[in-house]
């Protein structure tokens, strides 16, 4: 038998100590979250999922998509909200309500509920059913995900707050490091500070802070680690003149808003 004295030894240097003829196996730690590459060349296409661009090295893609074969692979889950063909697959008690009782629509998104992250137990009842969808991400090949609408008590007349937010982020965050995943910000710009802080964020994903202006505010925070989208509806200037402008993120792509794929009459790809 090994003795109380080296199997004391072992168990505090973390190693499980073995039977002779057999030894219980030991679980492997999930691989390290890896940023995506600095400067890379992203293409988001939450939309059809298509052969990227040569140039390309990050792709954006819808978490029922497979990731890009041989790049950086994000997957996109909405965290916050229903996505529009799931609105039924939501238990009632996990949507928000108004005081009427109806359920609270995102008014950008008219088919689209949001979740209640107003207490401790609906949190974790929606982090019991988008967890494995991160996880799922990382079963795929996915290298990191990003959560969409992390501003959802900004649209609930104060019936959630920052606060709520940022708990169930946290959670989805743990997860998604639980999993081998990097976790992205997605927009939500005047939280990045509280987001990345309290959540533990490693890089954000931003929908027009070009147009906006708002690039600074996700630079202070993530330094080159911000991917930008901008669409061709709201341009507020040409797209090189975004590109040369030392404020514009590094990794900067131009989208046709319906994020369509090559071969329809609408899209649009460019980047820097």
């Amino acid at each position: 038998m090994i003795s109380t004295r080296i199997g004391s030894s072992l168990a505090a240097l973390g190693i499980v100590a073995c039977a002779l003829v057999s030894c219980a196996s030991v679980a492997s730690p999930p691989p390290a979250a890896v940023p995506p590459p600095a400067a890379g060349v992203p293409d988001y296409q939450l939309g059809d999922a298509y052969p990227p661009d040569d140039r390309v090295t990050i792709v954006g893609r819808d978490r029922s998509a497979e990731p890009a074969e041989g790049l950086y692979s994000i997957c996109y889950v909405n965290g916050f909200q229903t996505q529009p063909a799931e609105r039924d697959e939501w238990p009632e008690e996990l949507l928000l309500r108004s005081a009427d009782g109806e359920p609270v629509i995102d008014p950008g998104w008219p088919d689209e509920v949001i979740l209640d992250t107003g207490s401790t137990a609906k949190r974790q009842a929606i982090a019991d059913i988008v967890g494995p969808w991160i996880e799922g991400c990382a079963a795929s090949g996915f290298h990191a995900v990003e959560f969409d609408n992390l501003d959802t008590f900004t649209r609930t007349g104060g019936a959630l707050t920052l606060e709520d937010n940022l708990a169930l982020a946290a959670m989805l965050v743990d997860v998604a490091h639980g999993a081998g995943l990097a976790a992205g910000q997605k927009n939500a710009a005047e939280f990045a500070s509280d987001l990345r802080g309290a959540a533990g964020f490693d890089f954000a994903v931003t929908e027009e802070c070009a147009a906006y202006d708002e690039c600074a505010s996700y630079a202070d925070v993530y330094g080159s680690a911000v991917i930008d989208i901008e669409y061709t509806d709201a341009l507020p200037r040409t797209f090189d003149e975004m590109c040369a402008d030392p404020g514009s993120p590094s990794s900067m792509v131009l989208r046709d808003r319906q994020l369509s794929a090559p071969g329809d009459p609408d899209h649009v790809f460019a980047v820097c």
